[in-house]
């Protein structure tokens, strides 16, 4: 694939806030939480079960490590949405949708403070 530099820099644990190990148990922990709601999701906007099959249609520009990095990034840094558009050569909307649907998924996963939701 090639954003692979992209995903080398925001993996770092400079821009992202996590080390290698702890990124690889926090995608794991979320890809069954995010898989869940997008085929919730999926299966709302068709109004019923599929009807092609599975793998059929459109694609997702960004994938589910792409998502959550990008989303880290942002809520670590408060880097724009363009900024991370153009790292990851997608489209600013793009970016902003994964953040939105991925703070909606996560959000009773992942605490933005090390002591839980009721701090400060």
């Amino acid at each position: 694939m090639k954003l692979t530099w992209a995903r080398a820099a925001c993996s770092h644990p400079a821009p992202s806030g996590v080390s290698s190990a702890h990124f690889g148990e926090l995608s794991a922990e979320l890809a069954s939480a995010w898989e869940a709601a997008r085929q919730s999701a999926l299966r709302e906007t068709r109004g019923g079960e599929r009807r092609r099959a599975a793998g059929a249609g459109r694609k997702p520009k960004l994938a589910f490590l792409d998502r959550l990095l990008v989303t880290l990034v942002h809520l670590r840094r408060h880097l724009p949405h363009v900024v991370l558009s153009e790292l990851f050569e997608v489209d600013r909307s793009t970016v902003s949708a994964a953040t939105a649907r991925s703070a909606r998924c996560w959000r009773p996963v992942v605490s933005p403070c090390p002591t839980g939701p009721a701090c400060g």
